[in-house]
This record gives C-alpha cells, sequence and structure tokens, in this order.
C-alpha cells in the first residue's frame, strides 16, 4: 500500500485556497457554505434554492461583530414556503458557521441552476464494501442514526471505489 506523500495536495484544496478569498471578498461567503448548503438548507428546500452573498453589518460603535443578511436565490412559490421556514433556516446556518452569523433572510426569486446540482443518492455498496460498512454498523441502536450512518457510509465508501 502507498501513501500520499505529506507535500501533494488535492486539486480541491488549492481550487478552495484561491476560490474562497474571491468569495468572501466579493459575496461574503466561502466553499465550505456552498458545499454544505443541501444539508443546511434540508430536503425541502436544496433542490430549489442557492445562497448568493453575506451582507455583513458593520460594527457598532464599540468595534462588535454584528451578524448580516443573507441573500437567497430561490426558485417560483418555494419563495413563499421558503419565507415561512426562515427562522428555522437562520439557526440551521448559525450552526453551520458555530456563531450568530446571520440574523436576516433576503429571497429573490430567479432560476437556481440545476447544472450545478449533484445526485443526493448514492449508489447502494455491493459486496464486500457492502458487507464491510453493515460490520462497522453493528450495535447501533437508533434507526435514525443508523440510517445517517448507513448514507455517509456509502458516500465515502462509494468514492473511493471509483
Amino acid at each position: 500500500m502507498s501513501y500520499p506523500r505529506k507535500d501533494v495536495k488535492q486539486i480541491s484544496e488549492l481550487a478552495n485556497g484561491l476560490i474562497d478569498p474571491v468569495l468572501a471578498r466579493r459575496a461574503g461567503i466561502n466553499t465550505a457554505l456552498l458545499g454544505s448548503w443541501d444539508e443546511i438548507a434540508g430536503e425541502d428546500f436544496a433542490d430549489c434554492t442557492r445562497p448568493e452573498k453575506i451582507a455583513w453589518a458593520r460594527g457598532g460603535d464599540d468595534g462588535s461583530f454584528r451578524p448580516g443578511v443573507l441573500t437567497i436565490a430561490c426558485e417560483g412559490a418555494r419563495a413563499l414556503f421558503l419565507t415561512h421556514a426562515q427562522g428555522e433556516l437562520i439557526q440551521r446556518i448559525n450552526s453551520f458557521f458555530g456563531f450568530a452569523a446571520v440574523h436576516q433572510i433576503r429571497i429573490v426569486q430567479k432560476p437556481v441552476s440545476q447544472a450545478v446540482r449533484r445526485s443526493r443518492t448514492p449508489q447502494p455498496l455491493k459486496g464486500e464494501a457492502a458487507r464491510k460498512l453493515e460490520g462497522m454498523m453493528e450495535g447501533i441502536e437508533g434507526d435514525k442514526l443508523r440510517q445517517a450512518i448507513q448514507r455517509l457510509g456509502t458516500a465515502v465508501m462509494g468514492k473511493r471505489g471509483r
């Protein structure tokens, strides 16, 4: 078995290093937010929304941090449902960042590019990989936790096989 050299970086690391400063300057967001958007937005809104930018508020008189306004592109009538789910979505976004980064969402109705979307359901594992994953999940009792780990394991082990 050969191990990767320590001085070798993946293309995604290099690309994120180049793209993140541009996104931060222009839109106030980073590739981590974009890459995790499907999980943050949840099943109801992952396919019809996209974060566009965060307008960061200027600090108060004492120079303290103030949360920003996240602009989200949303397709058609789903914007109404997104409006009703704003509170929960703001909580998810702030949980992702680990602090109160956003205090308001601004929704703009426009098409969301489907070309960038990936399939959210990985192909089921077969053979040895499926048996290995089942063995790793022995002892997990909660159904929801078991399903989540099954999805994660399928996605990770499926990528290795390609």
